[in-house]
């Protein structure tokens, strides 16, 4: 992941997880969400099965902050971003997330909040999930 042509985040085998941070979210929130992203059984195992977890198989997660993943576009051509979190309350529960995926044992590597950042991807798989908290 870069930033105005400098890497800011880099990891080998893992997850790339875009973190959108809603208006009601919350501490809490941020830990149930980093548990869910190393408990989530989407890796091959030895028997190639998807049965392993991040923890599992010593992933690292490539964290990015994406206040767009709440954009409303049921009105006009021009998406509208008022359901995610004002940017100080986003910024705090991102680097909470981050933090909490490294007390679970995790590397991570994170973007620079705020900043327009390229993401290279490679997408070794067949997963791409939407965690929702609000679901918990």
């Amino acid at each position: 992941m870069a930033v105005n042509g400098q890497v800011v985040g880099s990891i080998g085998s893992g997850l790339v997880v875009f973190v959108g941070i809603g208006p009601t979210d919350d501490e809490a929130t941020a830990d149930v969400l980093a548990r869910r992203i190393t408990e989530l059984r989407i890796f091959r195992d030895a028997e190639d099965r998807t049965n392993s977890s991040l923890i599992d198989v010593g992933g690292a997660v490539l964290l990015v902050p994406q206040f767009t993943l709440f954009a409303d576009t049921r009105r006009g051509r021009r998406p509208g971003f008022t359901g995610a979190a004002p940017p100080d309350q986003a910024e705090r529960l991102y680097e909470r997330v981050a933090l909490a995926l490294r007390d679970l044992g995790i590397e991570v590597a994170t973007g620079r909040f705020g900043a327009e950042m390229a993401v290279n991807l490679t997408n070794d798989g067949p997963f791409t999930i939407w965690l929702d908290t609000d679901d918990r």
